[in-house]
């Protein structure tokens, strides 16, 4: 299956093109969050050589993450799809951070900031090459997190918010990813893609574990003038 994989989900922006199990061409940009200006290039260069019609689907992180850098993904994603009637595959940001590390053997924390000291979370188990999921994506607090990793004998800590969760946690058993393999990648989306069901453009929608500063302000807004 030729597909196309994007993320923009927090500070890094990526792509990749794969054919199977096979990167055909892959970029990753760390330039903060661009993603409105940056996206839409470093797909064109990925896709450099190949038609967007020669596509078999598009996959792309629907989060969690950042709520503008999801929201850019998924419309550009959307966008492109809907032209050419492109198959879409929604992924769990937090499980292509997973699939960075298929050749370890170990419990993979996939944490993202979600400020006040609460991650957007899932735990992984990396083991023989496979990756299998231990927990739904959730938002989770810092102390709530120590308790349950207590458990394991080895974790590694990637994502966005993997810095601050280790310092804040004083882990033992828990070490920081290594390099680039800390952040989620168009690779680590095309893996967690496969297998998973085809939906329309139309249908691709942002995952949200929790509402957005804007909408937990104007809640509170319409509590205070009742």
């Amino acid at each position: 299956m030729l597909l196309l994989s994007v993320d923009s989900s927090a500070i890094t922006a990526s792509a990749a093109l794969t054919d199977g199990e096979r990167i055909v061409n892959y970029e990753l940009l760390n330039k903060g969050l661009t993603h409105s200006e940056t996206l839409l290039p470093l797909i064109e260069k990925v896709m450099e050589g190949h038609s967007f019609k020669e596509l078999d689907a598009i996959a792309v992180t629907a989060g969690p993450g950042s709520f503008t850098g999801v929201r850019i993904g998924v419309a550009t994603v959307k966008g492109l799809a809907f032209a050419d009637g492109i198959p879409c595959i929604p992924v769990s940001t937090l499980e292509a951070i997973a699939y960075n590390f298929t050749n370890e053997n170990a419990v993979i924390c996939a944490v993202m900031d979600a400020r006040r000291m609460q991650f957007y979370n899932a735990l992984f188990r990396a083991e023989n090459g496979k990756i299998t999921r231990l927990c739904e994506d959730r938002a989770i607090s810092a102390d709530d997190l120590k308790k349950e990793l207590l458990q394991y004998d080895r974790v590694i800590m990637a994502g966005d918010g993997a810095r601050l969760c280790l310092e804040s946690l004083e882990l033992k058993n828990a070490v920081l990813a290594d390099g680039d393999k800390i952040y989620q990648n168009g690779a680590g989306v095309s893996s967690a893609a496969q297998g998973k069901p085809l939906i329309k453009a139309e249908k691709l929608r942002p995952f949200y574990l929790r509402p957005s500063q804007a909408e937990r302000e104007l809640k509170l807004k319409k509590e205070k003038n009742k």
